[in-house]
């Protein structure tokens, strides 16, 4: 299983709208994809929350090859959707990591 990591640490003016946002419609469209099996959304605890509140959403991927066509075919446009709808309002960096 290929566990594909997003990290978003959240502005917090905007935090309610875009968790909102994120459950209600990004997530359910990334999975509406058909690349991943199922996904899970973690709120980071213990960190200095100052400056904004982080999540790890995790999406489950059978193979590579599904990940790797998500991100070539539909990933471009989902995470275009996103900057535009909160820019400068997050920051997020993204991992890939396969289950052992």
């Amino acid at each position: 299983m290929i566990v594909y990591n997003v990290t978003v640490k959240v502005d917090h003016d905007i935090h309610d709208e875009w968790l909102l946002w994120m459950k209600q419609e990004h997530i359910p469209a990334v999975l509406a994809t058909g690349y991943f099996k199922d996904n899970r959304m973690m709120r980071l605890l213990e960190m200095d929350e100052h400056d904004g509140v982080t999540y790890a959403i995790q999406y489950r991927a059978a193979s590579m090859e599904d990940y790797l066509t998500y991100q070539e075919q539909r990933a471009p446009a989902l995470q275009q959707e996103h900057t535009e709808r909160y820019r400068n309002k997050f920051v997020a960096f993204r991992t890939v990591m396969r289950e052992v």
